[in-house]
């Protein structure tokens, strides 16, 4: 519990010296960005997957730990998921370039064809040194998209790629698809303003506005709610049907929840400027994840409306049909 309370504690002292520059600099270099990937998201990507010790002691056994993981592999070098945890193990302890090792024995076993533990090489190999993410790093980081397009670290790392390399709408794209993985809540609205920023709009902080737009209620089919685990995650989603992409809206919910009834009004917005009070129709598409990814995939159950808000501010789904 402590070492929760000192990192959130970190976590706001942050925030108090970099929110000025983010608020006021009109673009944010990708060193800027950088910065931020060290000081907030790292560590919280780091905490939230790993854990952090229950006291400073017992770094030094954490390390003896991690060294004999590391002998054990040399003498069983076949254990892939070991290479992996070894990796994660020496990315926790900041040696980066043993970190690296360890992912590319994976990445090697793998054959590469697996986007996560591609992605974990690219950051371990950008931590080691940050002019790779125009070179390898950047590389593993496209390598590992193409791979599995809604990997978040994937797309987070491939955002930062694209504007390393020039292609800010690129950059924008990839962000815009990690948001929709709903990131912490501490991180979206600067990744909304950055967002902004690369698609040359004015990135200016608007009150979200409170008023209803539309009234959902979601329900799953009888024969539906048979073949769906009470946990499985629920996407309802407005989207234009012009241009689906990215949804103009997102909210997150469980099956266990279902039925329920939730309105959506332009605080659930996910891009500055982009609104659901500026659509005169949308499509809501309500979806059980059977995967847990925000993206559709095969075997996913689903229900959508159209919807326009001028003739009527309320409908109704039913979950229903099946993604085959």
């Amino acid at each position: 519990m402590i070492w929760l309370i000192l990192g959130l504690m970190v976590l706001a002292a942050v925030m108090l010296v970099i929110w000025p520059f983010i608020k006021y600099d009109k673009y944010l270099s990708f060193y800027s960005i950088a910065t931020f990937v060290f000081i907030i998201v790292l560590p919280t990507t780091i905490y939230t997957t790993i854990g952090a010790p229950s006291a400073g002691s017992e770094m030094a056994s954490i390390e003896e730990m991690v060294a004999g993981l590391d002998q054990r592999l040399r003498e069983n070098p076949d254990d892939l998921t070991g290479w992996k945890m070894l990796g994660r193990s020496y990315f926790e302890l900041r040696n980066y370039r043993a970190a690296v090792e360890a992912f590319e024995r994976a990445v090697e076993m793998e054959s590469g064809t697996n986007g996560q533990t591609l992605a974990d090489l690219g950051e371990a190999v950008w931590m080691h040194d940050q002019s790779e993410m125009t070179g390898r790093a950047g590389d593993l980081f496209e390598n590992a998209l193409a791979m599995s397009p809604s990997n978040s670290k994937a797309l987070f790392y491939g955002g930062l790629t694209a504007v390393a390399r020039g292609d800010r709408f690129l950059a924008a794209e990839r962000w815009e698809a990690f948001l929709a993985l709903s990131p912490t809540e501490e991180t979206q609205e600067i990744l909304r303003q950055q967002i902004a920023e690369w698609r040359g709009e004015e990135a200016v902080v608007q009150e979200a506005y409170a008023a209803p737009i539309v009234s959902v209620t979601v329900a799953l089919a009888t024969a539906v709610a048979e073949m769906v685990k009470p946990d499985s995650t629920v996407f309802i989603i407005a989207k234009d049907p012009t241009n689906p992409s990215p949804p103009i809206a997102v909210i997150k919910r469980r099956v266990i929840e279902l039925p329920l009834a939730i309105t959506l009004s332009d605080a659930d917005s996910m891009i500055p400027g982009r609104v659901l009070s500026g659509f005169s129709e949308f499509v809501i598409v309500a979806r059980v994840s059977m995967s847990g990814q925000p993206i559709a995939q095969p075997g996913d159950w689903y229900g959508e409306e159209i919807v326009r808000p001028f003739e009527s501010s309320e409908t109704s789904i039913v979950i229903e049909r099946r993604i085959q």
